[in-house]
């Protein structure tokens, strides 16, 4: 049996175990970033009886809330339909698995946590806009966290390394201290290895046991196979194709010199908001990440959005990778030549990060000129804007938002790039594998206006 990948979520799970005011948890995600497994895995650990129900594998029990949603009610169901399960309070889960073919379970989750003796956590993939329908329902009475797939740091934990890793190039970020030559060549190296592989559970674990590539593109398109197949499941109506257009035309949008999506190239005379609920779909279901053009780079951010102007990214860059064309793939692979799809492959792997690390997106753009920038996040009372370079070349656009008058909550950015360390003119210079840690850096960096 293959080695469990250790994950973030096994520390929320804990966290969440010690709570005695624990309410019922739904961990959403996109299919395949490791739920069951991570839930299975903290179960074992900590309760003496599991009642698991998969209403995709047996959709037999979407009949165990006929009686009401009510424990007593729904256990009596249960034990009908298997009697083998036992009902021990206050050691027994419930784990409702797949919750996208049977959302009305949410409803019972008001009166588990009312009932206090059994710990319910409830799993569910692509819920998009059927979730949406019900997700109202028992607010205040659950817990909702979403997971993704495994980030750069669980990666390294994945390959055999420790926390050391994460606290060397922390250390060397806040001090801005240069990596050696043969230490950055390290954690590039591992970081390549990383944007092939991606984050899905399934090609980190393949390539782990086989210190190869070779089945890692198969993974990902069966994967990708897969979300195609759950949208024509689970999106309703005329949102079936829509939704399967946008998805598919998101790598070909970000080889664009203006990654703003455009919904010209999905389909001529397209309007937003014929499109608006496939991208919140898609958003909803953990299969891209979007980011939302800003009226002005200032705060706040979230009142301050062009509703209508966006670039979307996937959500695993693993998985971007494995539909670009076969020459920008090898360029990638064989090369080791990250410059390829003029930096779109490189902002969706630092927006990943972001999104990772519990960021929102946002970008800027300023009509008719040449001033933009990828991403912004807040730190205190100031703006950050976060420049990505596939390379190591200036940043006007950086430098101006940072000296203007204009932008009074930017006094400090951060550059990405493919280099070293460094800080000048305000702007903190990090390599791209350090994108992962931006949210600590912030949280522990002191800035003092040059």
């Amino acid at each position: 049996m293959a080695e469990y990948l250790k994950r973030k979520m096994d520390a929320y799970l804990e966290e969440w175990k010690s709570d005695s005011d624990r309410k019922p948890l739904i961990i959403k995600g996109a299919r395949q970033v490791g739920k069951t497994k991570s839930i299975d895995h903290f179960a074992e650990k900590h309760y003496e009886s599991i009642v698991k129900i998969n209403f995709a594998e047996t959709p037999i029990y979407t009949q165990i809330v006929e009686n009401g949603y009510s424990p007593e009610a729904i256990i009596k169901n249960i034990s009908r339909i298997n009697p083998a399960f036992k009902f021990i309070k206050g050691k027994t889960l419930f784990f409702f698995d797949e919750i996208q073919e049977f959302p009305d379970i949410v409803t019972s989750l008001k009166f588990f946590a009312l009932d206090g003796n059994y710990d319910v956590i409830c799993s569910g993939s692509l819920l998009g806009v059927h979730y949406k329908d019900i997700s109202n329902i028992s607010v205040g009475y659950k817990t909702e966290i979403e997971m993704r797939s495994l980030d750069f740091e669980e990666f390294l934990w994945a390959v055999g390394y420790d926390d050391s890793v994460k606290n060397d190039i922390l250390d060397h970020m806040l001090s801005f201290t240069p990596f050696s030559p043969a230490v950055l060549e390290i954690y590039n190296s591992l970081f390549l290895d990383y944007n092939i592989v991606g984050g899905m559970p399934e090609a980190v674990k393949d390539f782990v046991e086989r210190k190869t590539f070779e089945n890692t593109l198969e993974i990902q398109r069966q994967i990708i196979i897969g979300y195609e197949a759950d949208i024509k499941k689970y999106a309703v109506g005329l949102d079936k194709p829509r939704i399967a257009n946008v998805f598919r035309s998101i790598p070909f949008q970000l080889g664009k010199e203006n990654k703003k999506f455009q919904l010209s190239k999905v389909r001529t005379g397209a309007k937003f908001q014929e499109y608006r609920g496939c991208l919140e779909w898609l958003e909803d279901a953990g299969i891209v990440n979007i980011s939302r053009a800003l009226q002005t780079p200032n705060l706040p951010l979230k009142g301050n959005v062009i509703e209508d102007c966006c670039v979307l990214y996937y959500a695993d860059s693993g998985l971007l990778l494995s539909q670009l064309d076969d020459e920008a793939q090898a360029d990638f692979r064989q090369n080791k030549n990250l410059n390829v799809y003029k930096g779109g492959l490189f902002e969706s792997i630092v927006g990943e990060a972001l999104v990772k690390s519990g960021y929102a997106l946002h970008y800027f753009k300023k009509e008719n000129s040449t001033l933009q920038e990828e991403f912004f996040v807040r730190y205190k009372d100031y703006l950050v804007p976060i420049e990505v370079k596939a390379g190591n070349n200036k940043s006007k656009s950086l430098a101006t938002l940072i000296k203007s008058d204009n932008y009074g909550e930017i006094a400090f950015g951060i550059k990405i790039v493919k280099g070293n360390i460094g800080y000048e003119s305000n702007i903190c210079t990090f390599p791209h594998f350090c994108a992962f840690l931006i949210k600590d850096f912030l949280a522990s960096f002191n800035f003092t206006q040059e």
